[in-house]
């Protein structure tokens, strides 16, 4: 890939990591690694720690998400996060908008993967 193409690929993952963040709390309480290894692992976001603690204090700002910090057996204490309700009604929200968007894309890109010809201009 050149350039350009890292950079709308970077833009992408970007602008989709607050619905990623947003649905790997769905399930309830995760600390901040676990957040980092289940986007990694659940969808290919490799992201470092510097970009999402910053977005979950952002989201914390807007009443998305609550923390708080739990003692951990033998090790560091670990602030947990979960979804509070206006949370849980956002993350529903973005998913509803980016399905149909993906659906719409996948849509118009079938012929590009499919390798078919369109008529040139």
């Amino acid at each position: 890939m050149n350039d350009s193409s890292d950079k709308w690929e970077a833009q992408v993952r970007k602008g989709s990591l607050e619905l990623a963040i947003l649905a790997a709390l769905w399930k309830g309480r995760l600390y901040g690694l676990e957040i980092l290894r289940l986007l990694e692992d659940g969808s290919n976001l490799i992201v470092a720690e510097g970009t999402v603690y910053p977005l979950l204090s952002r989201l914390k700002a807007e009443g998305l998400i609550d923390s708080e910090w739990v003692e951990s057996e033998g090790g560091h204490p670990r602030k947990y996060y979960w979804l509070t309700k206006a949370g849980r009604q956002r993350a529903a929200a973005m998913a509803g908008v980016w399905a149909e968007f993906a659906a719409s894309l996948a849509a118009l890109i079938q012929p590009l993967l499919s390798g078919k010809h369109g008529k040139a201009l």
